[in-house]
């Protein structure tokens, strides 16, 4: 059985985290860390994973982007693989990563998803053929209390819509002014509302059609799972930086 630590086990995805791995019979959370005490868990809470003294084979991130130091800190010195689910790193915290990478089997995904992760691959089969007469445009809805903008999931679809191409692209976050859009845009826009757990639709505008490609996750569940999914995939992984493409072998 694979033991967890989840680091950010009583936010709002650390809840359903805990929900979902009472279900599963390979996976076992043995301790948690956040600074609400306020649980009915049945593992012990940590106010920092530097408190831990459980053994584990897999730390487990649903947080913030400022957490990152301390874990890293913490896996290194114990050796231990670490599932990245947190967004809203900068490029200094993703040089990090992947520097720690050398040394540690690390797992980082801006979105957790199966079904995200699938039209990820599909969108760099499909961007090569379609982008020559076709406008790109990213949409984003999430909940009012998000704190990244763009969200990492609009973020990895871009990317895998630019690395597809060869052609100079160019994000535009947004628009306003009095400006015509140049092919080279890929346009992404966020919407913050609500209690919308997360909705994502990748626009390609042609001259006499349009296609939209649509995901639309319902519940937290989703994440949750996927999480879980690369707990059990990283455990007695060597060294490396995987992905859920290694995950679900899109590879």
């Amino acid at each position: 059985m694979v033991k967890v630590i989840l680091n950010g086990c009583n936010g709002k995805m650390g809840r359903v985290v805990q929900q979902c791995a009472k279900n599963g019979e390979k996976l076992k959370i043995v301790a948690g860390i956040d600074k609400n005490y306020e649980t009915s868990s049945t593992f012990p809470i940590f106010n920092s994973i530097k408190e831990c003294s459980l053994d584990a084979d897999v730390i487990l991130d649903f947080s913030r982007s400022e957490a990152l130091d301390g874990l890293m800190e913490y896996a290194l010195k114990h050796n231990k693989a670490v599932v990245l689910c947190t967004t809203g790193y900068n490029e200094n915290q993703l040089q990090y990563i992947s520097e720690c990478s050398k040394k540690l089997p690390l797992f980082r995904s801006a979105n957790m998803s199966i079904g995200i992760n699938l039209i990820s691959s599909i969108l760099k089969s499909i961007t090569p053929v379609l982008f020559e007469n076709y406008d790109i445009e990213i949409i984003e809805k999430h909940h009012n209390q998000k704190v990244d903008s763009p969200s990492g999931t609009a973020l990895l679809l871009a990317n895998a819509i630019k690395s597809s191409i060869k052609e100079e692209t160019e994000f535009v976050y947004g628009r306003e002014g009095n400006a015509k859009r140049e092919h080279k845009d890929i346009g992404i826009h966020a919407v913050r509302g609500g209690n919308i757990v997360g909705d994502h639709e990748v626009i390609f505008a042609g001259a006499g059609e349009v296609i939209e490609i649509t995901h639309k996750a319902i519940s937290r569940e989703v994440f949750a799972l996927g999480a879980l999914k690369a707990c059990e995939f990283m455990a007695n992984k060597p060294a490396g930086l995987y992905s859920m493409n290694d995950v679900l072998n899109l590879k």
